[in-house]
This record gives structure tokens, sequence and C-alpha cells, in this order.
């Protein structure tokens, strides 16, 4: 009773724009006398969490937030303010029981940052609970069978109903909160579904999605316009009013594999230096706003690609069908035509609606052969209509690149998986992506097409989404001096300039520590987001920069897309202000949103499928660098990327500096970030994504 008390008092504090006394608050916990609030009142006062004056009852202090709890770890968990998307970090203890997707009312407690630059908040009561799914593994404890959670608690949680199932101990299950106590531990479930064995990475993959409100599936009406739109073809009637380049020699460069094809690219010498091509899928002529599938792909915000499965933001009808630029067929293109001097400087560009037919679809693989004059008899006949583009594709990127550098645009070097599955879905290999000048290519290219869209948008001042990366915080370069001193690096770091931070990598280049010091300096720069407000990109230091180049896959892309069909059309800047202004703002936010969830499941999934592979590699010897240290011990990454824990308890008593190095007490030897050492596989959890190593 009281609990319920305290929270009907704090929500109608937190509303009230004034101190209220003990009978006006009883007439909102309705009830009848004042003396039934008098223990809550100063259960809440004895917490510090209100204070009484001469005027009656008030919240203590302005720190009160609604929130939305993002994550929940073992011993503590991080809420998002829903008004300024600022991170706090909260206790375990201070969660309140709170689990992914609840929303809260919490308060500051330290606004001083920590080493995970994150203020320190709590929960004060929960508001909503989430009605997201929750999953688990079943596991059995002291006789009986127990739920232990995906996204919360530390301790498995009592099984109130099994609703038919019969689960065995290992099955992954998704599971619904029968009644909620204030700790985590303290909640009871009930079973919903079985997925399978948690073994698999596969079956750990369909919960994860499952959790993370991440669809498979498309709304009825979604899918039926995507097959009306599929049905119909690209019509003789949709080439008027556009720029015709089936002529022109125009062709996809893309991984062996893809199947949503978004972009295409031509390319010739000019008498003045070149002409650049970036013909992009023209989705928004299909998708059209607020129809079912705009709805849809708003929500989805961007396609997910986990191994060989991909969850996308438009039905396959779209996004393997009809838009994607899929060879000799007709399609339907917002191009941007780019006129470029010898030092490959933009000096002129313009965006038209075109129809084009790709020559081929290209391969990343393939072309590098070609380009390093590898290429065999059967590949140059392949690519004979475009072979003579290749080496102006060349050229013209590596200008382009070093007009970046130039710039002061760091060029840090990231390790992306690729896994290798078999035919049943198991994880059989795990290999680093490489990457060549083909994939350098394809990058420059569209990054010149993406920032004409924003200068564009700018010099013409209608609403855009914006991808803007901003400098990094004060605390995250003095992390980072710190780290690399620690580490025996030596560098001065004069300011905040994207050049600084390049200098750092061109210093440790070719250097045993590479690796690690591009992941530090990749760790201290901010997020990327969208924005509605063009503050410029950080990274690439470019003022005007833009998603353009994957409408298919990235929400943003296709809604700059539709606004910039809209302005080219009809010239019409107020009426682009009138039915964009609100809406860039919503789908920038949405958008941010989106990615950041999709980015997390690409790489804990990714987790999944290697402790699968590893599975088959217990016992085996590898060599690896220390990529991360923590109390409970080292991280260590293979050269395939797979990455694996030491803990702490092997090692004996140990002291962490600033989760740099970690020493051993006892023989003082010491292990630092980017340290080489020899590790043994001692096991692989798949329904953790854990893989354990020991030192040998």
């Amino acid at each position: 009773m009281k609990k319920r008390y305290s929270d009907k008092i704090i929500k109608t504090l937190y509303s009230a724009d004034k101190p209220l006394n003990i009978s006006e608050l009883a007439k909102v916990a309705d009830v009848k006398k004042t003396s039934e609030l008098k223990p809550a009142l100063n259960d809440l006062s004895r917490k510090g969490l209100i204070n009484q004056s001469k005027n009656g009852w008030r919240l203590a202090g302005k720190d009160f937030f609604k929130a939305e709890v993002m994550r929940v770890f073992k011993a503590h968990g991080f809420i998002r303010d829903v008004k300024t998307s600022e991170e706090f970090f909260t206790p375990g203890r201070k969660l309140l029981g709170s689990v992914p997707g609840d929303f809260v009312l919490a308060r500051v407690t330290n606004k001083e940052r920590g080493e995970n630059l994150n203020s320190a908040a709590e929960v004060v009561l929960i508001e909503e609970e989430s009605q997201n799914v929750l999953t688990g593994m079943i596991v059995k404890e002291s006789g009986g069978f127990y739920i232990l959670p995906d996204s919360f608690a530390a301790e498995p949680i009592f099984i109130n109903s099994y609703s038919g199932f019969k689960p065995r101990e290992g099955d992954k299950v998704s599971f619904s909160l029968k009644q909620r106590g204030e700790r985590h531990s303290e909640h009871v479930a009930d079973i919903t579904s079985i997925y399978g064995n948690a073994g698999s990475a596969r079956v750990c993959v369909s919960a994860y999605l499952d959790e993370k409100n991440i669809p498979l599936e498309f709304p009825k009406e979604a899918r039926e316009d995507a097959k009306i739109i599929s049905d119909k073809g690209v019509k003789d009637s949709e080439n008027a009013n556009r720029l015709d380049l089936r002529g022109d020699a125009v062709f996809t460069i893309d991984g062996a594999d893809t199947k949503d094809i978004d972009d295409a690219v031509s390319a010739e010498k000019t008498g003045s230096g070149y002409r650049l091509g970036v013909h992009i899928a023209d989705v928004s002529h299909y998708v059209r706003k607020n129809s079912p599938l705009d709805l849809s792909a708003l929500e989805r915000g961007t396609s997910v690609y986990i191994a060989d499965l991909v969850v996308p933001m438009l039905p396959k009808e779209l996004s393997n069908g009809i838009c994607s630029l899929n060879p000799k067929a007709d399609r339907l293109a917002l191009s941007c035509i780019m006129e470029l001097n010898n030092n490959a400087e933009i000096t002129g560009f313009k965006f038209a609606k075109t129809i084009i037919k790709s020559r081929l679809q290209g391969v990343y693989s393939e072309i590098n052969e070609l380009l390093e004059n590898n290429g065999d008899n059967n590949l140059k006949e392949k690519y004979a209509e475009v072979i003579t583009a290749l080496p102006v594709m060349k050229e013209l990127a590596a200008k382009l690149q070093k007009n970046r550098k130039d710039r002061g645009a760091p060029f840090i070097e990231t390790s992306e998986t690729k896994i290798i599955c078999d035919e049943a879905g198991k994880c059989i290999d795990v290999q680093k992506r490489e990457s060549g000048k083909a994939e350098n290519i394809i990058e420059e290219f569209m990054l010149a097409a993406n920032n004409c869209a924003a200068k564009l948008a700018m010099e013409a001042e209608i609403p855009f989404v914006y991808r803007i990366h901003e400098a990094p915080a004060v605390e995250k370069l003095d992390a980072l001096k710190e780290t690399l001193a620690l580490i025996g690096f030596e560098y001065t770091l004069q300011g905040r300039g994207a050049a600084d931070l390049a200098g750092i990598i061109e210093k440790a280049r070719g250097t045993e520590k590479a690796g690690i010091i591009n992941m530090t300096v990749l760790r201290a720069m901010m997020k990327a987001k969208y924005s509605d407000e063009p503050v410029g990109h950080y990274g690439l230091v470019m003022k005007e920069y833009a998603h353009f180049t994957s409408p298919i896959r990235r929400y943003p892309d296709l809604i700059i897309h539709r606004i910039l069909s809209d302005y080219i059309t009809n010239s019409d800047k107020a009426g682009a202000r009138k039915r964009y202004g609100k809406f860039v703002h919503e789908a920038a936010v949405k958008s941010s949103h989106a990615e950041l969830r999709a980015v997390n499941a690409e790489r804990d999934c990714e987790k999944f499928f290697m402790a699968e592979y590893m599975q088959n590699h217990v016992g085996g010897e590898f060599d690896g660098i220390v990529s991360g240290v923590t109390q409970s011990g080292i991280f260590v990454i293979l050269a395939n990327t797979v990455e694996g824990r030491i803990s702490s308890d092997s090692l004996g008593v140990c002291a962490v500096d600033n989760n740099i190095s970690l020493t051993e007490q006892l023989s003082g030897k010491r292990f630092a970030l980017g340290d080489r050492v020899r590790v043994k596989c001692t096991s692989a959890n798949v329904a953790f994504g854990m893989i354990d190593f020991e030192i040998i």
C-alpha cells in the first residue's frame, strides 16, 4: 500500500507546478484519511526524494526526468532521457527491477562524468512497463527449471507458468513477467514460446531479433503494396520527363552476394577533368509518403545484416526486385552528375530523375583483379563494356582520397567481420573482411554524391536530414592522451581538430600498435547521427554531408530522395518547408535510434556465430592482441576478428590501471592494450556469445 501511494505522490508532485499539501495529495491518491499517506510521505522524505515547506510537499530538487531503460547488465544499466536523449549510468540496485523498454521517472545522482563518460541517475518509479518480448534460456537449479534472462538479471528467475510448453534445459524461450519485484531476481515469469536449443547461433538470433523488436515480417498492407508495384514493372509512361541514360556505360559494383543494389556509377574523362555519375535507385518514386510501405520503413529505419541473413527495410519485391539496379534491366534512378577538375575538385553538379540500364553487376573482388592487371580473359570479356572506365575511376578515386587526406580527415582502419555459414546455417568460418581499390572507389564516389546532396539542400534552404558528426568531447580526448601515454605511444595532441587524430593514425600506421591505436582513436570520437541541422561532419572534414546513396536500406536516404525529387521537379522552397519542415526532425531522431539498434544487433549477433565457430576450436592455440582491459579480465582479438575474454580469476590477484593495463600482483606480469599474446580457447558459449581464453 505504501509503495502504491509513494508512486502516486511522486507522479503528482512531478506534474505539479507548485507545492501540494497533504489534503491535495490525498485527493489524487483517492484516500479518505490523510493519515494513510503519512507513512509514504515519511519514507519518501527519508530517501531524500521529497521535502516539506510551509506551502506543502514538493520534489527535492529539479533533477527529475522521464527516461527509457535502454540496456541492463549484470550489475548496472543505462537509461536515456526521453527529451534530451542523454544516457545515464544506473547501478543495478537503483533500477528498481526495470527492464529494457520500460519508461521510468528518474533523477540525476551525479553529474560528474566517470570513466564511462555517462552521468549517473537512479530510477524513482516505473511509469510504463515494456510490452516488448523478453527472452532467456532455461536453466536447472535445485531440481527445478528457471529462466536466465538475456537482457537483464544476474540470477535466474522463477517460472510461474509453462503455458503448455515442455521446455528442456538449454532451450531459448520468450516469456512475459507475471509479477514484478523491486529487484530483477524477484520477478516471476510465464513462458510464451520456445525457439529451440540455445546452442544454435540461428536460434539465438531469432530470439534476439524478437526481443529487440526487429521484425522479420512486414504488415499485410505493405506486402500487398510491394507486390502490386513489383507486378507493374517499369512502364514506358514513367520515362516521361526523365533523363535517359540507358546508353551510358553505367554499372554497379558490390559484394558477390549482394541482392539489394542501391547504387550504380559511371565516369569519364573530359576536357577540363572528369564527369562522375552516381545513380541511385529511385525508391521514393515507389514508396509514397505515409503509405503502408513508408510507415513500415520509417519504423524499421534501416536494413539489418547478420551473417547471411538480411532483415530488409523494404519487402524483397522492392529491395531485391523493382528498386534494385539489376543488370540489363530498365530501372528508375535519381542521379547526381558531377563535374570535377583535374584535381578532383567538384566544380558543378546536378540532380536529375533518370532511367538507366546497368551494363553488368560488378563484383569488388573481380574489379580488384582487373585493376591489378590479374584478370583472365573470361573476366575481361565480362567487363568489356566498361573496362575502359576502370582506370579512370581508379585515378579519380585516388585524387578524391588525397583531397580528403589533405583536409585532415583521419583514415581509421577498422576490422570488419565476415561470417560464413553452411547450408544448414551453422557458422563454419570467421574471416576478416578485406577491402581493396574497388571498395575505395565506391566509397569515394558515394562520399562525393552525399556531399553534393547536402550542398544543394543548404543552398536552397530546404528541410533535410543531414548526416552529422560532432567534434570529440574534451573528456574523451583527455582519455585518449592518457591511453596513448600508458601504452607507450608518443604523440602530442595539439587540439580537437580532425587533423590531430589523423596524425596519430598516420604515425601508428605499419606499427604493431596500429590496430589498437585505430580502435582507441575511434572510441575517442563521437558517434555520427542524423539531424535536421547541418552542423557538418568532423570525421570527413566536410561542412555539407548527408546520406543520399542507399534509399533501399536507409530511411534518411529515402526521405531526402523524396525531398530532392520534389524540389528539382517543382523548385518550390516554401512548399518543401511546409511539407517536410516538421517531419525531417522526427525522421532524423527515429533514424538515429534505428541505426544504433541495427549496429548493436549486428555486433551482438556476430558474437553468437563466433562462439558457434569456436566450439570446434576449444583447446586450440592462437596469437592475438589485447583489445580491452576491465576489472573482470582482459579481452583478446584474433587475426580473424574473433574476440574472447581471459577472466581475472584465471590470472590471480590483479591490479587494473585505468582500463588500459592489468598487472598480475604475484608475477608482476603486465598486459596492456595492443600487447601481443598467445592464448588457448578454453570454452565457447553460444547462448551468451562468450568465448573464454587463457594465457599460455
